[in-house]
């Protein structure tokens, strides 16, 4: 009787233990907006695990964000599957992304881009903090997916584009009377900077631009493509 009485004690005193370690190491759902830039294949097919847990498909906009989202992170990091059906033993197999999440982040555009033809995983995802401290409106960030230096001049902001990375362009307030300002990409050739993108933008305060600099195959300069975030950065209610 004694016996049973301690077994009875150490299961009352274990299970709070172990119903807050599972709640400890339990996943955060992160908020979410996607876009896919893959010209080749502009609808692909991509799953990613929602709020519970279940892989679900991730419906992509052609050069638009998806509407905000809950996933559910892996070991800290923000994973995309290329299927449904993902063996939980073997999940790597079916990893079509991943990126690690930094510290604190609770909000974060997704760009997912495609790796070269027989890379492992076949897709990388370039994360943005969306959060409106981390991509205040009226700003734009640059994505550069080539492998050389290039420029970007807009209203009062000349910047340097480093290649593989994300840069800041503040937002632009010198702009006429429709808010219209000329923005225009430069790359370099044969020591002079030539301007591969050359047009007039309308800057609004409410507004955020990615523009995504890439190389079109064919094509001996570089193009942009802009995606124009104009939806609050919020899940509806």
């Amino acid at each position: 009787m004694i016996l049973k009485h301690c077994l009875c004690v150490l299961t009352v005193l274990w299970l709070p233990a172990t119903v807050q370690a599972k709640l400890g190491n339990a996943a955060v759902p992160l908020q979410i907006r996607a876009v896919l830039f893959d010209p080749a294949h502009s609808a692909g097919e991509l799953f990613y695990p929602d709020k519970n847990g279940d892989v679900v498909k991730l419906d992509f906009r052609p050069q638009d964000l998806t509407p905000a989202l809950l996933t559910l992170p892996v070991n800290g990091s923000l994973v995309l599957y290329d299927k449904a059906n993902v063996d939980p033993k073997t999940p790597k197999a079916s990893l079509a992304a991943s990126v690690k999440l930094p510290p604190d982040i609770k909000r974060a555009i997704i760009v997912v881009v495609p790796e070269p033809a027989g890379s492992t995983p076949a897709y990388r995802m370039v994360l943005i903090d969306d959060s409106a401290k981390g991509f205040p409106k009226g700003e734009s960030r640059v994505l550069s997916l080539v492998t050389m230096e290039t420029t970007l001049e807009a209203g009062e902001h000349k910047l340097t584009i480093p290649p593989g990375g994300i840069t800041r362009v503040p937002a632009i307030t010198r702009v006429d009377e429709f808010n219209m300002s000329q923005t225009n990409f430069y790359y370099q050739q044969s020591g002079s900077w030539v301007p591969f993108t050359d047009r007039q933008l309308q800057f609004l305060a409410a507004y955020r631009r990615i523009f995504i600099i890439h190389a079109t195959p064919g094509t001996l300069q570089p193009s942009v493509t802009t995606i124009v975030d104009t939806s609050p950065a919020v899940l509806p209610k």
